[in-house]
């Protein structure tokens, strides 16, 4: 088992070195001044000589690459000119934000899907399945943002028309020093986020259930007499884990690098916003450690999904 993890982390930092290596040929090997590309057009002649100082540009490709990495490696993301700031400290005070609506956002939708998956197999093609699938249909019908809308006009704009208030717009509040009003803030981003990814883990709960209660092991957890809820959930949810347990991997990975249109449409400023920003000021810098970033949260995921796979299924290890 710790072979399996140790060559899986092994791996993860390949991932990570190859992206590397990708991201500073883009933005210091491609033919361009990096320094002109870094700091934008308004640069001035001694901001340019004194930003091609500090890449390094005049030593060789490899020494450059390794101070790159290094500076990395150490939580250095570089110098972000148009809000001079350093990167890492513009991408730590977004996190929170991203983080809040991340966590919250994956609870809420594997609270709703997982329950409603288990109940559509349970009762395949009776009324709770036909319910179970109707709000899979709905969920994975509305894209994100008309849902994002819809929840605003309903919930934030008639009640206000009305004279009183019953959900924020928007905005994001710190979790200190009051959780109440930073979850009352967060409330419409969990649900938009929630819901469309519900339908995803109900309709894969559902498939992997009905695969699953008709295992033969099933059968026999059955046959020795043991209750309804403890054949669901200690044997076949056991087993229908392993599916939900990938997707969640990969649906938190691509979360945490940066949910851009529900910041966008919740005004929460969390890493996607602050990403969105950079590509319209062509802020590089910042490019860069947001990409560096959401590659380190996909390998991260990943390697805790194999620990999930040993822990859930006696094969892996």
């Amino acid at each position: 088992m710790i072979r399996h993890l140790a060559g899986r982390a092994a791996f993860g930092g390949l991932v990570l070195l190859t992206l590397s290596v990708f991201v500073f040929v883009l933005f210091f090997v491609a033919p361009g001044d990096p320094a002109r590309m870094i700091a934008g057009d308004k640069a001035t002649e001694a901001q340019l000589i004194q930003i091609r100082a500090n890449l390094g540009v005049d030593r060789p490709i490899t020494e450059q690459y390794f101070r790159f990495l290094g500076k990395a490696l150490v939580g250095d993301l570089g110098f972000s000119y148009r809000n001079q700031q350093p990167v890492a400290k513009l991408i730590v005070g977004r996190l929170p934000a991203t983080l809040s609506l991340v966590i919250g956002g994956v609870l809420v939708w594997l609270a709703v899907g997982i329950p409603v998956g288990i109940m559509s197999a349970r009762h395949a093609g009776g009324v709770r399945d036909r319910v179970g699938q109707g709000f899979i249909l709905v969920g994975l019908s509305f894209p994100t943002f008309v849902l994002g809308m819809t929840s605003l006009y309903l919930f934030y704009f008639l009640p206000r028309q009305a004279g009183f208030t019953l959900l924020p717009g928007g905005g994001f509040k710190p979790f200190l020093p009051n959780p109440l009003i930073w979850a009352w803030h967060m409330i419409l981003p969990w649900s938009t986020v929630a819901l469309t990814n519900a339908a995803v883990y109900a309709r894969l709960t559902r498939g992997q259930m009905l695969e699953v209660m008709g295992e033969d092991y099933v059968r026999t957890a059955r046959a020795k007499g043991l209750s309804e809820r403890t054949v669901v959930w200690k044997h076949a949810m056991r087993a229908a884990l392993t599916p939900l347990v990938s997707q969640l991997g990969a649906d938190v990975a691509v979360l945490l690098g940066g949910a851009i249109v529900i910041e966008q449409v919740y005004g929460l400023q969390g890493v996607g916003a602050l990403a969105v920003q950079a590509v319209a000021n062509l802020d590089r810098p910042i490019i860069i450690g947001v990409v560096l970033l959401g590659g380190l949260f996909i390998v991260v995921t990943n390697i805790i999904v194999d620990i999930a796979y040993v822990l859930l299924d006696p094969r892996v290890r």
